[in-house]
């Protein structure tokens, strides 16, 4: 936790001493220890909460666990290192949908997102670690804890905030927020099992900068979509 920024360690300094954080970090340092590959690498585990301070949050973006294959995950949902080839077929649907939406050209190689995250965007996972080929295999370990009390944190902020629920595991934690308060844009997940169910057509990018506009906030240049 100490290298969190300042926002972050306070809002987050009771969980510490929580049991399940405990637990947590017993289990993953027991899946390093048997030679297990897990991503991202541990330096990128909290990346999200590193790169966005609490109080500079405009955007949340909810993902569910990390990429699982070699060289994908970086610690931010949906994000993959700039070099990759190809891109996850989620990612380039956000793309097409991103292009469609504001009409601009679909981004071609950039694709570590950390534009967005300059400009305010909190591009977090519920689930922050996974091992490799194995999707979902760190579920119900602590992390859903942990990002539950993120997600709390957020949701008391005394500023409004625009929360973007992709598909239905996202869209689980909007009992949590409050609508009255925040702006929720929900659409089907990005991934290609769903994209046509939905997700695209939803104009999430434009939407999000409307709420943003009515919030007094300036708006997210989504085609920015690296620093």
């Amino acid at each position: 936790m100490t290298e969190w920024p300042e926002g972050w360690q306070s809002a987050l300094k009771p969980l510490a001493g929580q049991p399940f954080m405990s637990k947590l970090v017993g289990y993953l340092a027991s899946e390093q220890k048997s030679k297990k590959t897990i991503y991202p690498e541990p330096k990128n585990i909290f990346r999200a909460l590193r790169e966005v301070d609490l109080p500079e949050v405009k955007v949340v973006i909810l993902g569910q666990d990390p990429y699982h294959g070699p060289g994908q995950a970086i610690g931010l949902s949906f994000a993959v290192p700039n070099q990759l080839m190809p891109k996850p077929p989620s990612l380039r649907n956000i793309f097409k949908e991103l292009a469609d939406d504001l009409k601009v050209e679909i981004p071609k190689g950039e694709s570590d997102l950390s534009g967005w995250v300059s400009q305010g965007v909190l591009l977090l996972n519920t689930v922050l670690t996974v091992e490799a080929e194995k999707p979902l295999s760190h579920r119900d370990r602590g992390w859903e804890q942990f990002t539950d009390a993120v997600i709390r944190v957020l949701n008391d902020r005394e500023r409004p905030l625009v929360f973007v629920l992709w598909g239905s595991h996202a869209q689980k934690f909007k009992q949590q927020l409050d609508s009255k308060r925040h702006t929720i844009i929900e659409a089907p997940h990005p991934s290609p099992l769903s994209a046509y169910r939905g997700f695209f057509g939803s104009k999430p990018f434009s939407k999000v900068n409307e709420a943003l506009k009515a919030q007094k906030n300036p708006p997210i240049q989504w085609q920015k979509v690296s620093i």
